[in-house]
């Protein structure tokens, strides 16, 4: 089967304009077949605060309200999203910027409510993928870019978990693809102490992850993309690596520097 590197990197790292050239360096230098999903950063706050539209957020979780959708839609989707797309192009990297609604290749549900209203937030299963279309483009030699942002198929957008996007396209693409699943952020791996970016755990399988769990060891912000990571390696993604976006490159390769999840 032919390599393909899905690749989501972080708000944190989009936000950070020395990270994010020296990633896309090393992205753009990627060979073969290859996929980026983004993250949305602070700059649909930003802007939001510019225009009048408040933050609400529920837990580290945004809430989606009508305003709020038009506004990640345009910046996710627009400016964010546009902005990378041209920055690769300028590395010779041939990218073309989607969401999931374009060539409908992410269907989703919208959120149901139950103790909390989530509004326009969609929820997507692998098995609602149409990859056909994106079969077509990486088969052309193009990196699709994918925003953070579904659609019901009734003509709304929904604001998605990037993550969640991530895990979905490994897994939908499995069948054709000897997937490789990196998630890239601003620390070099799962960390056994928060407050410690040299304390990475090198290795976790489901035995070790139910035992971080049950010493609360791993901090809120990465169960997110553990359970997403386990949800890939059981529906055929071959392996995923959770580290430093600096390291995207080389985590393509044999070197892996991060956490590997098996």
């Amino acid at each position: 089967m032919i390599d393909l590197f899905i690749i989501k990197v972080g708000g944190n790292v989009i936000d950070n304009p020395e990270l994010l050239q020296t990633f896309l360096d090393k992205f753009a230098a990627i060979p073969g077949k290859k996929i980026l999903i983004h993250g949305g950063g602070k700059i649909a706050t930003r802007i939001g605060d510019q225009l009048g539209i408040k933050s609400n957020y529920v837990d580290g979780r945004r809430i989606t309200d009508a305003a709020t959708i038009d506004l990640v839609t345009m910046v996710y989707g627009g400016l964010v999203n546009k902005q990378l797309v041209a920055q690769l192009q300028a590395r010779s990297c041939n990218a073309i910027g989607l969401t999931g609604a374009d060539a409908n290749i992410i269907p989703a549900e919208k959120r149901p409510v139950k103790e909390i209203d989530y509004g326009f937030v969609g929820d997507v299963q692998p098995d609602m993928l149409q990859t056909g279309p994106l079969k077509a483009l990486l088969e052309a030699g193009v990196t699709p870019v994918f925003a953070p942002l579904t659609h019901d198929g009734n003509g709304q957008m929904l604001n998605t978990n990037a993550d969640t996007i991530a895990s979905s396209l490994a897994i939908a693409l499995s069948d054709r693809y000897q997937v490789r699943l990196i998630y890239c952020f601003e620390k070099k791996g799962v960390l056994s102490d928060p407050n410690d970016d040299n304390a990475v755990i090198n290795l976790i399988n489901k035995e070790i992850y139910q035992q971080l769990l049950e010493n609360k060891v791993l901090s809120d912000g990465i169960l997110p993309k553990l359970q997403n990571a386990f949800g890939a390696i059981g529906n055929g993604v071959k392996e995923v690596l959770i580290g430093h976006a600096d390291d995207v490159l080389s985590n393509t390769t044999g070197t892996v520097a991060g956490t590997l999840i098996c």
